[in-house]
């Protein structure tokens, strides 16, 4: 498995198992058989997805067949209820209890937008509007950076910042974040935004690699002809296309499956290279589409 280097010194696995949307029952199953059988040593996690605690269970039974804490990355992230820095590593030690580890790979916070804490995971105001809480991001970072320090995790970094709230960051960060979480796919493939991060020596993680199946139905970039044209030209699926498309960008890619068929055939992308001509008609497809928009149900305009 290839792996990224951070700028912290330490390496990320390329290629990742998401657990977003990964239904009770089936998610423990499925970090079984991507560690065990399709080999996978990269896995994404978040205290909002509710399945942390499975997934702890799973990686207990991973252990007990031989494979080593060290060899697996492990992220999760902190939900936007928990900003304030009285409930930071409060919520850390809640994941690291639930998944069974004496620390994580890599901690991120999941927005970059604190909310209301009490009132549920995403509370709105009568007009429909998510009720925020006034915590600066710098508070929240500051307590994050505590986490590395009391080797609670190895690396943090954000998830779904734009440029500007990177630059506000780094004016006090004193521990860079090494990574910046945000959807990426064919229809949407923020080639400023990662030009940018690069340059600043952040690494990108892309979620929705696929465009998210679930949320696209048939606007799936899976489905778009020029992405069928060239897996049958590789004899690949239109899903092992995307992801060595991401690959071949330097971006980390944690592609969601429970179903084994697919979790393996994910994994199966290091044995091809697309050629430039394949590169650029993909990179045409971009329509700076978001399948995740938090307009759409916290009612801000936080990418605008």
């Amino acid at each position: 498995m290839q792996a990224i280097n951070l700028n912290n010194n330490t390496k990320m696995p390329i290629l990742g198992l998401g657990t977003w949307k990964s239904d009770p029952g089936k998610v423990g199953a499925a970090i079984e058989y991507a560690i065990l059988e399709a080999g996978y040593r990269h896995i994404d996690c978040a205290a909002i997805y509710g399945n942390e605690k499975e997934i702890g269970e799973a990686l207990q039974k991973v252990w007990k067949q031989g494979i080593k804490r060290e060899e697996i990355f492990i992220t999760s992230k902190l939900w936007n209820t928990k900003h304030n820095p009285e409930r930071v590593e409060a919520a850390c030690r809640k994941t690291l209890e639930d998944l069974q580890l004496e620390y994580l790979d890599l901690y991120l916070m999941h927005w970059g937008i604190a909310f209301e804490p009490d009132r549920g995971n995403e509370p709105l105001d009568k007009n429909g509007v998510i009720k925020t809480e006034n915590i600066p991001t710098r508070k929240t970072w500051e307590s994050m950076q505590t986490l590395v320090n009391k080797d609670f995790v190895k690396s943090i970094g954000v998830a779904n910042f734009t440029a500007a709230m990177i630059i506000d960051l780094l004016n006090y960060a004193k521990i860079k974040p090494v990574i910046n979480q945000i959807e990426l796919h064919p229809y949407n493939s923020q080639l400023e935004l990662i030009k940018f991060c690069k340059y600043k020596d952040i690494e990108l993680t892309a979620y929705s690699p696929l465009g998210n199946p679930s949320l696209a139905g048939n606007m799936s970039p899976l489905n778009a002809p020029p992405i069928q044209k060239i897996a049958k030209k590789y004899k690949k699926t239109s899903a092992q296309i995307l992801l060595r498309w991401s690959i071949e960008r330097e971006v980390i890619a944690i592609p969601k499956s429970t179903t084994p068929k697919r979790i393996k055939e994910n994994s199966e992308v290091f044995d091809f290279k697309l050629d430039q001509k394949d590169l650029e008609q993909i990179n045409a497809l971009n329509q700076n589409h978001r399948f995740v928009n938090p307009a759409d149900w916290w009612g801000i305009p936080y990418f605008s």
